[in-house]
């Protein structure tokens, strides 16, 4: 697998794949806060909520478990391609949902156009993610300056996605929204199909499906950190945290239920934001240039004992609190930002990590399994976000999410700084 190095057309199939990718996720971004928003109002309890976006997470673990071997065998530009074509499929499908079937009904078809929409955001996240390995300058903190930029723009999107999508909800409604955002993915996936400059690897016909499962110990230590990581983000984001804003914040008439939404929106569209922006600071935010892999290794596990007080002093804010509070929504507000902000560096340091610790011919099986691992916390935290809130309220949800940072925590503890001979390529 030959990997251009700092040339023009290296630039040009790194910008055309950002691009691509800045596009899927807006509209990522926005169908999942069209789906949380709508089916909350329809009456469904916090459980029923995480069901919708399960079968999303599950089909995230298959997914990037086969689709580094897939970009291995076929190319990452066809993985690319599936995974914008996938959520424009998507998007038309949910776009038949009859508001007159049964609760189960509906239920189970969400979860399934849901699991078509993991599968094409895992499809076209390993395509993207990987092909920085191939396409980054190989010099001084060139590695890290692309990832971090490609993933914190990412994110920035997405949460202008979040946004998007209560805008579009609260003005249009459900169907023309989702299929005014099909329109547009279709028409960007048009332009870089016939854009697309060459540089990324066409794959090879030798690649073996077993090769996906990883012998290296960082690797593996890596994605058991990132397990918890974004099972610790989830708990809360998905399911407890925007249905809690929405009960402290909706009267319950429709103009009360609207100006719910865009605050809701709003939030979580900044939270991702910042995030992202965050993210795309972590080189300049770490002294990135100057500082051996080493010392970003000790710097991983550092950043993630930081992030553990931040759910810790939340829980117990809540406990305290006993409810809904003015001061404790107050809180909660400034406190997620705060998590988000550390939480970025953690994410931006783990997404170095992989690439540093893989190797250029075997990047796509890496970077799958890593990013499976990343599915598998998405699930547990999916779930949980919605069994613990309903079960124990805030106070057990965010416990939950500092017992899970503190997972993290120890899982990077255990990386270590790889043998020269078995030092990326």
């Amino acid at each position: 697998m030959t990997a251009p190095r700092a040339r023009p057309e290296g630039l040009s199939a790194y910008i055309a794949v950002t691009a691509a990718y800045w596009a899927f996720m807006l509209t990522d971004g926005a169908l999942r806060m069209l789906v949380l928003l709508h089916f909350h109002t329809l009456g469904f309890t916090p459980v029923q909520l995480a069901y919708l976006f399960v079968l999303y997470e599950i089909a995230g673990i298959v997914t990037n478990l086969s689709a580094g071997w897939i970009a291995a065998r076929f190319g990452l530009t066809m993985t690319l391609y599936a995974g914008l074509s996938l959520q424009v499929a998507a998007l038309l499908a949910l776009a038949q949902l009859d508001p007159g079937w049964a609760v189960g009904l509906s239920v189970a078809y969400v979860m399934a156009v849901q699991g078509a929409s993991g599968v094409a955001k895992d499809l076209a996240k390993m395509s993207s993610k990987s092909a920085v390995k191939v396409l980054a300058p190989t010099t001084g903190d060139g590695l890290f300056r692309w990832v971090a930029a490609l993933t914190g723009s990412k994110n920035a999107v997405k949460g202008v996605g979040f946004l998007m999508g209560a805008g579009l909800l609260a003005s249009v409604g459900f169907v023309w929204a989702v299929l005014a955002m099909a329109a547009v993915l279709a028409v960007i996936l048009l332009a870089v199909l016939i854009a697309m400059p060459p540089g990324l690897p066409k794959g090879r016909k030798g690649a073996k499906f077993s090769e996906v499962f990883s012998d290296n110990a960082n690797v593996n230590w890596l994605s058991a950190a990132r397990v918890f990581l974004f099972g610790a983000r989830d708990v809360w984001f998905v399911v407890g945290i925007p249905i809690y804003f929405y009960a402290v914040l909706s009267d319950g008439s429709e103009a009360g239920n609207r100006a719910a939404f865009f605050l809701i929106g709003t939030f979580m569209a900044g939270w991702i934001i910042l995030y992202g922006a965050v993210q795309a600071a972590a080189p300049k935010i770490l002294r990135a240039r100057n500082r051996p892999e080493a010392d970003l290794i000790a710097a991983a596990r550092g950043w993630a004992g930081l992030l553990l007080a931040v759910p810790t002093a939340l829980t117990v804010a809540a406990l305290a609190a006993g409810g809904p509070q003015d001061w404790l929504t107050a809180t909660l507000v400034a406190g997620l930002l705060a998590f988000g902000a550390i939480f970025a560096v953690n994410s931006a340091l783990h997404s170095y990590l992989i690439l540093a610790f893989t190797k250029a011919e075997r990047v796509t099986m890496d970077v799958g399994f890593y990013y499976m691992a990343n599915a598998a916390g998405r699930l547990a935290g999916t779930v949980l976000s919605g069994l613990t809130y309903q079960l124990g309220g805030l106070p057990l949800m965010l416990g939950t999410a500092a017992v899970m940072v503190a997972a993290s925590a120890l899982a990077a503890g255990r990386l270590r700084l790889q043998a020269p001979a078995e030092a990326p390529a």
